[in-house]
Protein backbone atom coordinates (compact mmCIF):
# COMPACT_ATOMS: atom_id res chain seq x y z
CA UNK A 1 0.00 0.00 0.00
CA UNK A 2 1.42 3.25 -0.79
CA UNK A 3 2.46 5.90 1.78
CA UNK A 4 0.23 8.74 1.83
CA UNK A 5 1.66 10.59 4.82
CA UNK A 6 2.55 14.11 4.32
CA UNK A 7 6.17 14.48 6.11
CA UNK A 8 6.68 18.51 7.29
CA UNK A 9 9.42 20.34 5.37
CA UNK A 10 11.59 21.99 8.27
CA UNK A 11 11.51 25.83 7.51
CA UNK A 12 15.43 25.86 8.55
CA UNK A 13 17.71 24.94 5.62
CA UNK A 14 21.05 22.92 6.42
CA UNK A 15 24.38 23.78 4.77
CA UNK A 16 26.26 20.97 2.58
CA UNK A 17 28.94 20.84 5.54
CA UNK A 18 27.29 19.51 8.70
CA UNK A 19 29.76 17.92 10.73
CA UNK A 20 32.94 19.16 12.16
CA UNK A 21 36.11 17.30 10.88
CA UNK A 22 36.32 15.47 13.98
CA UNK A 23 32.72 13.87 12.62
CA UNK A 24 30.22 15.69 15.39
CA UNK A 25 27.58 17.57 14.69
CA UNK A 26 28.14 21.12 14.26
CA UNK A 27 25.79 23.51 16.51
CA UNK A 28 25.13 27.03 16.88
CA UNK A 29 24.27 28.82 20.26
CA UNK A 30 21.34 31.49 19.70
CA UNK A 31 20.61 34.69 21.90
CA UNK A 32 17.13 36.34 21.48
CA UNK A 33 15.95 39.56 23.03
CA UNK A 34 12.92 40.27 23.56
CA UNK A 35 10.64 42.61 25.28
CA UNK A 36 6.69 42.99 26.38
CA UNK A 37 6.96 39.78 28.53
CA UNK A 38 7.27 40.19 32.21
CA UNK A 39 10.54 38.31 33.35
CA UNK A 40 8.53 35.36 35.31
CA UNK A 41 5.96 34.77 32.23
CA UNK A 42 9.00 34.38 29.76
CA UNK A 43 10.32 31.89 32.26
CA UNK A 44 7.25 30.14 32.47
CA UNK A 45 6.79 30.57 28.85
CA UNK A 46 10.31 28.78 27.77
CA UNK A 47 10.14 26.29 30.44
CA UNK A 48 6.78 24.79 29.63
CA UNK A 49 7.46 25.12 25.25
CA UNK A 50 10.59 22.78 25.95
CA UNK A 51 9.60 20.69 28.73
CA UNK A 52 12.06 21.67 30.88
CA UNK A 53 12.63 22.40 34.66
CA UNK A 54 13.49 26.20 35.78
CA UNK A 55 16.21 26.99 38.47
CA UNK A 56 16.88 30.35 39.60
CA UNK A 57 20.61 30.48 39.61
CA UNK A 58 20.30 34.87 41.17
CA UNK A 59 18.60 37.68 40.21
CA UNK A 60 17.21 38.28 37.41
CA UNK A 61 18.81 35.04 35.93
CA UNK A 62 16.88 31.31 35.70
CA UNK A 63 18.51 28.35 34.36
CA UNK A 64 15.92 25.61 32.30
CA UNK A 65 16.86 22.10 32.20
CA UNK A 66 16.12 20.26 28.84
CA UNK A 67 17.31 17.85 26.78
CA UNK A 68 18.94 20.19 24.44
CA UNK A 69 21.49 21.33 27.27
CA UNK A 70 20.30 24.26 29.70
CA UNK A 71 18.90 27.50 28.39
CA UNK A 72 19.04 30.75 29.94
CA UNK A 73 16.63 33.65 30.45
CA UNK A 74 18.05 36.73 31.98
CA UNK A 75 17.45 41.01 32.07
CA UNK A 76 20.22 41.87 29.69
CA UNK A 77 21.49 44.86 32.18
CA UNK A 78 24.46 43.57 34.59
CA UNK A 79 23.75 46.62 37.21
CA UNK A 80 20.34 45.84 37.66
CA UNK A 81 20.80 42.48 38.07
CA UNK A 82 23.71 43.05 40.71
CA UNK A 83 21.15 46.07 42.55
CA UNK A 84 20.48 45.00 46.50
CA UNK A 85 18.19 47.48 48.15
CA UNK A 86 16.81 45.07 50.50
CA UNK A 87 20.78 43.94 52.14
CA UNK A 88 20.14 42.44 55.47
CA UNK A 89 22.74 44.62 56.98
CA UNK A 90 20.55 47.39 56.42
CA UNK A 91 17.77 48.46 59.00
CA UNK A 92 14.18 47.05 58.83
CA UNK A 93 12.87 50.12 57.72
CA UNK A 94 15.77 51.26 54.68
CA UNK A 95 14.92 47.17 53.72
CA UNK A 96 11.27 47.67 53.23
CA UNK A 97 11.88 51.39 51.88
CA UNK A 98 14.12 49.49 49.26
CA UNK A 99 11.95 46.82 48.69
CA UNK A 100 9.42 49.32 47.24
CA UNK A 101 12.08 51.07 45.57
CA UNK A 102 13.48 47.79 43.62
CA UNK A 103 9.58 46.99 42.57
CA UNK A 104 9.65 50.25 40.90
CA UNK A 105 12.68 49.42 39.68
CA UNK A 106 11.73 46.19 37.97
CA UNK A 107 8.32 47.51 36.37
CA UNK A 108 10.57 50.31 34.82
CA UNK A 109 13.25 47.48 33.69
CA UNK A 110 10.99 44.95 32.11
CA UNK A 111 9.90 47.91 29.82
CA UNK A 112 13.24 49.32 28.84
CA UNK A 113 15.89 47.08 28.74
CA UNK A 114 15.45 43.35 26.68
CA UNK A 115 14.90 40.32 28.28
CA UNK A 116 16.94 37.73 26.59
CA UNK A 117 17.14 33.90 26.19
CA UNK A 118 20.47 32.46 25.80
CA UNK A 119 20.20 28.98 23.98
CA UNK A 120 22.88 26.06 24.86
CA UNK A 121 25.49 24.87 21.38
CA UNK A 122 21.96 23.71 19.25
CA UNK A 123 22.84 21.21 16.66
CA UNK A 124 21.62 22.41 12.70
CA UNK A 125 19.65 19.87 12.52
CA UNK A 126 17.33 20.19 15.57
CA UNK A 127 16.74 24.41 14.93
CA UNK A 128 12.85 23.76 14.19
CA UNK A 129 12.36 23.89 18.17
CA UNK A 130 13.70 27.62 17.76
CA UNK A 131 11.42 28.54 15.04
CA UNK A 132 8.49 27.13 17.43
CA UNK A 133 9.84 28.89 20.13
CA UNK A 134 9.79 32.43 18.31
CA UNK A 135 6.57 31.45 17.13
CA UNK A 136 5.17 31.38 20.42
CA UNK A 137 6.70 33.83 21.43
CA UNK A 138 5.14 36.21 19.37
CA UNK A 139 1.68 34.71 19.73
CA UNK A 140 2.30 35.07 24.20
CA UNK A 141 2.69 39.01 22.78
CA UNK A 142 6.41 38.90 22.52
CA UNK A 143 8.32 42.53 21.27
CA UNK A 144 10.88 43.46 19.11
CA UNK A 145 12.93 46.16 17.69
CA UNK A 146 10.29 47.77 15.97
CA UNK A 147 8.14 48.74 19.18
CA UNK A 148 10.35 51.89 20.38
CA UNK A 149 12.87 53.60 18.83
CA UNK A 150 15.11 53.14 22.15
CA UNK A 151 14.70 49.12 21.35
CA UNK A 152 17.59 47.63 19.61
CA UNK A 153 16.80 44.10 20.32
CA UNK A 154 19.11 41.51 18.25
CA UNK A 155 18.67 38.15 17.35
CA UNK A 156 22.20 36.46 17.39
CA UNK A 157 23.93 33.78 16.21
CA UNK A 158 27.37 32.33 17.34
CA UNK A 159 27.57 28.90 14.78
CA UNK A 160 30.49 26.73 14.92
CA UNK A 161 32.55 26.22 12.49
CA UNK A 162 33.79 23.38 10.65
CA UNK A 163 37.20 23.14 12.32
CA UNK A 164 39.70 25.87 13.35
CA UNK A 165 42.22 26.06 10.19
CA UNK A 166 43.56 29.41 8.65
CA UNK A 167 41.79 28.32 5.12
CA UNK A 168 38.57 27.53 6.54
CA UNK A 169 37.98 30.58 8.77
CA UNK A 170 39.82 32.72 5.82
CA UNK A 171 37.07 31.21 3.41
CA UNK A 172 34.28 32.23 5.56
CA UNK A 173 35.29 35.25 6.32
CA UNK A 174 35.69 36.38 2.89
CA UNK A 175 32.18 34.79 2.18
CA UNK A 176 30.75 37.29 4.96
CA UNK A 177 32.69 40.33 3.57
CA UNK A 178 31.32 40.35 -0.33
CA UNK A 179 28.10 39.49 1.70
CA UNK A 180 27.55 42.18 4.32
CA UNK A 181 25.59 44.40 2.23
CA UNK A 182 23.09 41.75 1.06
CA UNK A 183 23.08 40.47 4.32
CA UNK A 184 21.82 43.95 5.76
CA UNK A 185 19.56 44.93 3.16
CA UNK A 186 17.85 41.33 3.71
CA UNK A 187 17.34 41.86 7.17
CA UNK A 188 15.60 45.03 6.93
CA UNK A 189 17.35 46.32 10.01
CA UNK A 190 14.91 48.88 12.50
CA UNK A 191 16.11 52.17 12.40
CA UNK A 192 16.94 51.35 16.50
CA UNK A 193 19.38 49.36 15.15
CA UNK A 194 20.97 51.10 12.69
CA UNK A 195 21.79 53.89 14.47
CA UNK A 196 23.99 51.77 17.14
CA UNK A 197 27.75 51.18 17.05
CA UNK A 198 26.80 47.19 17.77
CA UNK A 199 26.71 46.08 13.92
CA UNK A 200 29.48 47.74 12.35
CA UNK A 201 31.29 46.82 8.77
CA UNK A 202 34.42 45.77 8.99
CA UNK A 203 37.02 48.42 8.41
CA UNK A 204 37.39 48.78 4.45
CA UNK A 205 41.27 48.50 4.74
CA UNK A 206 40.80 45.01 6.27
CA UNK A 207 38.24 44.35 3.78
CA UNK A 208 40.67 44.98 0.65
CA UNK A 209 43.37 42.88 2.10
CA UNK A 210 40.88 39.98 2.47
CA UNK A 211 39.20 39.93 -0.47
CA UNK A 212 42.82 39.54 -2.30
CA UNK A 213 43.04 36.38 -4.78
CA UNK A 214 46.95 36.45 -3.46
CA UNK A 215 45.87 36.83 0.29
CA UNK A 216 46.93 33.30 2.34
CA UNK A 217 47.69 33.72 5.74
CA UNK A 218 48.30 31.89 9.01
CA UNK A 219 45.99 32.22 11.90
CA UNK A 220 48.02 34.41 13.55
CA UNK A 221 48.63 36.31 10.33
CA UNK A 222 45.17 36.81 10.30
CA UNK A 223 44.62 37.58 13.45
CA UNK A 224 46.67 40.48 13.55
CA UNK A 225 45.60 41.72 10.00
CA UNK A 226 41.82 41.92 11.84
CA UNK A 227 43.03 43.13 15.10
CA UNK A 228 44.93 46.14 13.83
CA UNK A 229 41.74 47.25 11.56
CA UNK A 230 38.65 45.99 13.95
CA UNK A 231 39.90 46.35 17.83
CA UNK A 232 36.80 45.96 18.93
CA UNK A 233 33.58 44.06 19.65
CA UNK A 234 30.91 46.27 18.07
CA UNK A 235 31.29 44.07 14.26
CA UNK A 236 29.08 42.78 12.54
CA UNK A 237 30.12 40.02 12.70
CA UNK A 238 32.70 39.77 15.84
CA UNK A 239 35.75 37.59 15.81
CA UNK A 240 36.97 38.49 19.39
CA UNK A 241 35.16 35.86 20.87
CA UNK A 242 36.99 33.35 18.52
CA UNK A 243 40.16 34.78 18.89
CA UNK A 244 40.36 34.94 23.20
CA UNK A 245 39.30 30.91 22.10
CA UNK A 246 42.24 30.69 19.53
CA UNK A 247 45.07 32.90 21.09
CA UNK A 248 43.99 35.07 24.12
CA UNK A 249 47.87 36.42 24.15
CA UNK A 250 47.79 37.85 21.02
CA UNK A 251 44.36 39.01 21.43
CA UNK A 252 45.22 40.76 24.37
CA UNK A 253 47.72 43.19 22.99
CA UNK A 254 45.51 44.65 21.14
CA UNK A 255 41.63 44.35 22.82
CA UNK A 256 41.43 44.11 26.57
CA UNK A 257 37.74 44.03 27.13
CA UNK A 258 36.36 41.44 30.21
CA UNK A 259 32.97 41.16 28.39
CA UNK A 260 34.71 38.83 25.55
CA UNK A 261 34.14 35.26 26.50
CA UNK A 262 36.09 32.70 24.65
CA UNK A 263 34.07 30.08 22.52
CA UNK A 264 35.46 28.42 19.13
CA UNK A 265 32.35 30.16 17.28
CA UNK A 266 31.72 32.74 14.86
CA UNK A 267 29.64 35.46 16.74
CA UNK A 268 27.21 36.89 14.54
CA UNK A 269 25.83 40.36 15.81
CA UNK A 270 24.48 41.99 12.47
CA UNK A 271 19.84 40.58 12.79
CA UNK A 272 17.82 42.45 14.66
CA UNK A 273 14.85 40.71 16.63
CA UNK A 274 11.77 41.35 14.87
CA UNK A 275 9.84 38.79 16.77
CA UNK A 276 6.42 40.86 17.02
CA UNK A 277 6.15 41.45 13.01
CA UNK A 278 3.88 38.05 11.63
CA UNK A 279 6.45 38.51 8.69
CA UNK A 280 9.49 37.66 10.78
CA UNK A 281 10.77 34.23 11.25
CA UNK A 282 13.68 32.77 12.88
CA UNK A 283 13.90 30.53 9.99
CA UNK A 284 14.56 33.59 7.28
CA UNK A 285 17.54 34.68 9.43
CA UNK A 286 18.95 31.78 9.70
CA UNK A 287 18.87 30.38 5.80
CA UNK A 288 20.23 33.60 4.96
CA UNK A 289 23.24 32.42 7.03
CA UNK A 290 23.14 29.37 5.35
CA UNK A 291 23.80 30.90 2.09
CA UNK A 292 26.86 32.06 3.69
CA UNK A 293 27.97 28.59 4.76
CA UNK A 294 27.59 27.49 1.30
CA UNK A 295 29.49 30.01 -0.54
CA UNK A 296 32.35 29.56 2.25
CA UNK A 297 32.21 25.94 1.04
CA UNK A 298 32.21 25.83 -2.35
CA UNK A 299 35.59 27.73 -3.62
CA UNK A 300 35.26 28.14 -7.10
CA UNK A 301 31.91 30.02 -6.13
CA UNK A 302 33.29 32.26 -3.68
CA UNK A 303 36.05 33.24 -5.86
CA UNK A 304 33.40 34.30 -8.60
CA UNK A 305 31.48 36.62 -5.89
CA UNK A 306 34.92 37.89 -4.53
CA UNK A 307 36.24 38.81 -8.13
CA UNK A 308 32.82 40.43 -8.79
CA UNK A 309 33.31 42.43 -5.45
CA UNK A 310 36.53 43.77 -6.54
CA UNK A 311 34.85 45.16 -10.04
CA UNK A 312 32.09 46.50 -8.04
CA UNK A 313 34.80 49.16 -6.30
CA UNK A 314 36.04 50.33 -9.98
CA UNK A 315 34.66 53.01 -12.33
CA UNK A 316 32.21 51.54 -14.81
CA UNK A 317 28.82 52.45 -16.05
CA UNK A 318 27.69 49.40 -14.40
CA UNK A 319 29.09 50.21 -10.87
CA UNK A 320 27.61 54.00 -11.59
CA UNK A 321 23.91 52.32 -12.13
CA UNK A 322 24.08 49.75 -10.22
CA UNK A 323 24.74 48.28 -6.68
CA UNK A 324 26.86 46.07 -4.90
CA UNK A 325 23.73 44.53 -3.20
CA UNK A 326 21.75 44.09 -6.45
CA UNK A 327 24.43 42.83 -8.50
CA UNK A 328 25.26 40.68 -5.57
CA UNK A 329 21.40 39.95 -5.36
CA UNK A 330 21.03 39.22 -9.40
CA UNK A 331 24.41 36.73 -8.91
CA UNK A 332 22.93 34.84 -6.09
CA UNK A 333 19.57 34.26 -8.11
CA UNK A 334 21.47 32.78 -11.30
CA UNK A 335 23.40 30.62 -8.50
CA UNK A 336 20.26 29.36 -6.96
CA UNK A 337 20.78 30.81 -3.69
CA UNK A 338 17.61 32.35 -3.15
Amino acid sequence: MEDTTVKQVSACQLPEVCHTAGQQPRRVGIEIEVSGLSYQALVDLVTEMLNGEAEITSRYVTRIRTDHGDFTIELDSDPIKDLDLQDEQLPESLRELGGHAMNLIDAAAEKLVPLEIVTPPIAFQDLEQIEDLCNALREAGALGSREAIYYAFALQLNPELPDLSAPTLLRYLQAFAVLYDWLKERHQLDISRKITSYIEPWDHLFVERLVEPDYHPNLDELMQDYLRDNPTRNRALDLLPLFAHLNPELLADYVQDHRIKSRPTLHYRLPDCDIDNPGWHFSSVWNDWVVLERIANRPAHLQELMQAFRESHRLSLHNLTHSWTETCHQWLQVNDYV
